[in-house]
This record gives C-alpha cells, sequence and structure tokens, in this order.
C-alpha cells in the first residue's frame, strides 16, 4: 500500500526470455500495424473484467532474479511498463494492457519480486524489499530486455517503484503516471505520528509489525483471506467476484511472498534497517527528489489513502510538465476497476510536453 505520510500530509544484468501459454486475453491483430494514438483522442471504453488473463507470461533474468512478466502489442511500439502494487498482481492491468496494444503500445506487466512467478536467481540472495531495491529490479529487466526508455505507469508500490525511476533515472522515463501522487517513502517522517484516522487505516502495517502478523503471513491461507479483506476496504465500490480474486490470489504463494511484503512494511516504518548495497540509493531517496519527467498523477476518489483535493499536497514535486486528475467512484485498485481512464492517463502522459 502507499506511504502513510503522503495522506498524513493532506544489481547486475541478466538475458535470456522464455514464453509458456496462457489462456485469456485475445489476440492483437490490429496493433501490429498500429502507431500511437495522439493525445487527447479517446480510448474506447471496456467494461472491467471483460479480459480474465494474459496470453503470454515470459520469463527473463534480470538482475538478481527471474522475472516473470505479462506481454502484448507490437514488438516495436513505444514501450509502457505496468506496475502493480499490493496486494495485488499483473491482473490490475488484465482490460489495460490490451487498450494500450491496441493503441500501438508495447506493453509489459512484470511480477514484482516476491510475487506470481518472479524468482530470486540464488537462495544465497537476502530476501529484502527496500524502495530502491524494487526499482532496481525494474530497471535490470528493462536492461535484459533492451528498453533504453518508457513510459511507466503504476499504483501503490507500483507508483513508487515509478516515482523513484523517474527521479533517479529520468533518461530511462518518457512519461509517468503515478497514482496517490508522489510516494517515494520518507523514512523520517514515518517516525512521526499521523493523525488517528491515518493510523487506523494502516491497521495491517502495524499487525505486519507483530508476531502474530509474521505468521499469518508465513500461512498461505491466512494471508489470501487477510489480502481479500483489504480489497474490500480500500475499493469500496468494486464487486469483484471469486474468480477474479483468486486469479491474483495465485501470485501470494509465491516462496518469498510473505519475506517480501513483511520487510517492506517492517523497513518502511524503521524497525529493520535495509541492505547495505541499497544504502546510496536510499540516501538520494531521503532527500525527496523531484520529478521532471512528463507526469500524470491520478487520486481515486475512493481510496482512503488518498486525501481529497487536487492534488496540491504533493505538486511541488512535479517540475515538469504535468497533469492531475481525480477519478470519481473508484477505488484503491485504480487500473482494474477504472481500465479505460487509467490507458487514457498513460496515453495522454506519453504525449504531454511534446516529448
Amino acid at each position: 500500500m502507499i506511504n502513510r505520510r503522503t495522506f498524513g500530509k493532506a544489481v547486475g544484468l541478466g538475458t535470456g526470455a522464455a514464453a509458456v501459454s496462457l489462456s485469456g486475453l485475445p489476440g492483437n491483430a490490429s496493433a501490429a500495424t498500429a502507431s500511437p494514438e495522439r493525445s487527447g483522442t479517446p480510448v474506447p471504453t471496456v467494461t472491467p473484467g471483460t479480459h480474465t488473463g494474459f496470453r503470454t507470461l515470459k520469463h527473463v533474468r534480470a538482475g538478481v532474479l527471474d522475472i516473470g512478466y505479462a506481454e502484448t502489442g507490437p514488438a516495436h511500439g513505444p514501450v509502457v511498463i505496468c506496475l502493480h502494487g499490493w496486494p495485488y498482481d499483473i491482473h490490475s492491468y488484465v482490460d489495460v494492457a490490451p487498450l494500450l496494444a491496441d493503441l500501438g503500445y508495447r506493453v509489459i506487466v512484470p511480477y514484482l519480486r516476491g510475487h506470481g512467478s518472479t524468482r530470486f536467481l540464488s537462495r544465497h540472495t537476502p530476501r529484502t524489499a527496500e524502495q530502491s531495491a524494487i526499482a532496481l529490479d525494474i530497471i535490470a529487466l528493462m536492461d535484459s530486455l533492451k528498453i533504453h526508455e518508457a513510459v511507466l505507469a503504476g499504483f501503490d508500490w507500483g507508483s513508487r517503484t515509478a516515482d523513484i525511476i523517474a527521479a533517479l533515472w529520468p533518461e530511462r522515463v518518457k512519461a509517468l503516471v503515478s497514482t496517490s501522487g508522489y510516494l517515494i517513502t520518507d523514512r523520517e517522517a514515518q517516525l512521526e505520528p499521523a493523525a488517528p484516522v491515518v493510523e487506523h487505516n494502516w491497521w495491517y502495517q502495524w499487525y505486519f509489525a507483530t508476531e502474530r502478523g509474521k505468521k499469518a503471513m508465513e500461512n498461505v491461507d491466512d494471508r489470501i483471506a487477510l489480502c481479500r479483506y483489504v480489497w474490500t476496504l480500500v475499493s469500496p465500490n468494486w464487486t469483484f467476484d471469486d474468480a477474479t480474486f483468486q486469479r491474483t490470489a495465485e501470485a501470494f504463494k509465491n516462496p518469498d511472498y510473505a519475506a517480501i511484503v513483511l520487510y517492506n512494511y517492517r523497513w518502511r516504518i524503521g524497525l529493520i534497517e535495509g541492505d547495505q548495497r541499497y544504502d546510496r540509493y536510499e540516501r538520494q531517496l531521503a532527500a525527496q527528489p523531484p520529478i521532471h519527467v512528463p507526469t500524470i498523477t491520478l487520486d481515486a476518489a475512493l481510496d482512503p489513502f488518498t486525501p481529497p483535493g487536487d492534488g496540491s499536497t504533493y505538486r511541488d514535486h512535479f517540475t515538469g510538465p504535468y497533469q492531475h486528475r481525480t477519478i470519481a467512484d473508484i477505488g484503491h485498485n485504480l487500473p482494474q476497476e477504472a481500465p479505460t481512464l487509467f490507458t487514457q492517463a498513460v496515453a495522454d502522459a506519453h504525449h504531454l510536453g511534446g516529448r
């Protein structure tokens, strides 16, 4: 989930790829010859839940990981990388990806470390989850796939990851769509109390800090039940069915899932220290660096972690071409709940600033 302070303030390269066939997405025959639509062109409306899966799931060695990812769209189209959050997976983009592919984009949707088919290459690699570690995973993915520059789009952990890459490696980011605004974690600020309503919303963060929470996360059935409950709280208008949740819940069975999730939330609130290999990046992020790339920020109006308003609480962090949009009647899992509006933001961000 997102940074509580945002609310309160209202590594080497790898090679080789393999693909396995999955069921779900219809083909994108028309996308092979399409070109990305110009800014302002309406994206066709799709009913959320129209698609249930991705046609293929690929794998590539990247940094310390073998990363599982979905890919669709023309091989030589402008690249969009869509990044999921917690407790979600690549299915958050199951309707967004084909929309973008039909607009002519090459769409990459990776499982983050500890999720789905993504695996560590070595059992000796520490199962850490600092914010910079996850961002470096995506840089390694881009390098392994020989992608120099991409539009990055995300929510929750995905927004944070995209924000970090845009801040530290702006040459790799053509444009940015960041749900909930600027989410780079300020660990020093995290040590201070927030408003009671904010602390209440973060109940599971404190739960994960306890031995009881650790035991729950380490039991597959318990953590799946917990994740489903979180879905109902943070997306009050989303009437997802059992099959929709179960498709994503498969990603929670990753053998490193509990370790990664627990580490991430405990690290954010200062209960554990990070791996020294990431210290220099975390020092840079502690300064809350600005983001200069063209950006569209999205706020979901029913997301309990999004303060009401126009994004002004984080506006100063974005110094390049910029737009903000509030999405009415939508909760935390914005791309899956409102795929057309999310896709429109990606297409518009691509052309924002004339890059």
